[in-house]
């Protein structure tokens, strides 16, 4: 626990005293990489506002209900437990809404529970698509994303069958 507390300071300490050794400005240097993590910022909190607030709108509408109503009987004959839905709707478009779902998920099903075993390791193999593409793209200033969104979106749910198959072949089935 102690080592833990010194771990960032004498990091920060070393990178200071290996600028300095090479003759670095490294007040300069880390001025400069802050205005440009400002002017990152600036680019891509529009995308980010409009994530969040379009999550925000399918849970609250009903819509994310709905849709995973109409997903359930497909996610069954793919071996995806049906409540898992919210989460695979969610999960490319919100990190933090994902987890919101994951842990409602795990509250009512019970985490031994093959839905909630399933929910868990979906959370940590799946990428939050949108974002992601949105802070690099949006880093980057690239505009058009051509081919990314659809070859992230097999990726995830690529990662989402696969969550399921692996929580059958270490837990047994459902």
């Amino acid at each position: 626990m102690v080592l833990s507390a010194w771990v960032l300071p004498v990091l920060l300490t070393a990178v200071g005293l290996w600028g300095l050794g090479r003759r670095v400005n490294v007040y300069a240097a880390l001025t400069r990489g802050g205005a440009e993590g400002l002017r990152v910022l600036v680019r891509i909190v529009p995308s980010l506002t409009v994530l969040l607030t379009a999550v925000a709108m399918l849970r609250a509408s009903g819509a994310l209900d709905a849709l995973s109503s109409l997903a359930a009987p497909l996610l069954s004959a793919l071996g995806l437990p049906p409540e898992t839905a919210p989460l695979m709707l969610i999960r490319p478009i919100s990190g933090s809404g994902a987890l919101a779902v994951g842990g409602e998920l795990i509250a009512a099903c019970g985490p031994d529970s093959y839905a909630g075993r399933v929910a868990a390791v979906m959370l940590g193999s799946t990428e939050t698509t949108f974002y992601t593409i949105a802070v690099y793209f949006g880093a980057a200033g690239i505009h058009r994303t051509r081919h990314t969104i659809p070859a992230a979106l097999a990726a995830d749910l690529t990662g989402f069958l696969a969550s399921a198959l692996a929580v059958r072949l270490f837990f047994g089935p459902p």
